[in-house]
């Protein structure tokens, strides 16, 4: 039983930081209806920021989340309004998304690793080197640090989506994006505010993740699966849904990480995928569209 506890533990700690993960592409997705096939390329770029600013000043990956996220923030305004904003009335726009974001995965992994070589890089900070223990159990303090700043991010940008003026237009655009302009909701800025906010939250996972794992460029590509599946089983488009879902399936994916061996851990998550895809296509808490 003690066993059972101690993964449980370990998989909701992981849970924090693929959840912050996948809040960012959830936001984008919900507000354009873009599917950011890059969303895990911009995390590793973050990541590599947060590489950078520790080799180069002694920064810590937390506190350079001060830098990462208004960074990241800013291209994700300029990467919408250049690449998306002119295109969002075309019939065929999301599939022009993903055409899109699919090659601006592959520029950022080329320029990362002619930059950083394709080696495997990670931050090294006291805390990552050490655990906190209580009792029988132990969790690992980057993980823990991780696991409380992903929650405070993701309560943050729920009570701003809630409680303000902004938050109401972006919601108001994710639930209908005509209507809203219709009662005088600016869509392409809301539109271009949004991607940078969910960029930005991509930037904050990448200084966690530089320090929980180890990365190299093409690693976006087993990640930017991993998230997807987080996003549909939460349901497209809700922050709930993909908080939810990062827990359930970083839990199972520990068991199974325990019991059959760490590489058969992320079959969980196209597992999830497969059976939410077959018996609940619009996800855990997402709205069943009417045909």
């Amino acid at each position: 039983m003690i066993q059972v506890f101690q993964i449980v533990i370990l998989g909701l700690a992981l849970g924090g930081v693929y959840a912050l993960m996948s809040s960012g592409m959830t936001l984008i997705f919900g507000v354009m209806r873009i599917v950011n096939l890059a969303h895990s390329a911009f995390i590793v770029m973050a990541a590599y920021l947060a590489f950078w600013l520790f080799k180069a000043i002694n920064l810590d990956p937390t506190l350079s989340m001060a830098i990462t996220m208004p960074v990241m923030f800013l291209i994700g305004m300029a990467y919408y309004r250049i690449l998306f904003a002119s295109r969002a009335d075309n019939p065929r726009f999301v599939d022009i998304t993903v055409l899109i974001t699919f090659a601006t995965g592959l520029i950022i992994e080329g320029g990362l690793a002619f930059i950083f070589t394709g080696i495997y890089r990670t931050t090294t900070p006291e805390y990552a080197k050490t655990s906190y223990t209580f009792g029988p159990f132990f969790i690992p303090q980057s993980q823990l640090y991780a696991l409380i700043i992903s929650i405070v991010l993701i309560v943050g940008l729920w009570l701003f989506l809630r409680y303000t003026r902004i938050g109401n237009a972006i919601r108001a655009t994710m639930q209908n994006r005509n209507a809203a302009q219709v009662v005088g909701v600016n869509v392409r800025w809301i539109s271009t505010l949004s991607f940078g906010i969910g960029l930005a939250m991509a930037g904050a996972a990448g200084s966690l993740l530089s320090f929980v794992f180890t990365f190299y460029p093409a690693k976006h590509v087993a990640w930017i699966g991993m998230i997807l599946c987080l996003v549909v089983l939460g349901g497209m488009g809700s922050l709930v849904g993909a908080l939810v879902s990062s827990f359930l399936l970083a839990t199972a994916a520990s068991f199974v990480s325990f019991y059959l061996g760490a590489t058969w851990a992320p079959i969980t998550f196209y597992l999830a995928l497969f059976l939410i895809l077959l018996f609940r296509p619009q996800g855990l808490f997402g709205k069943k569209v009417e045909g």
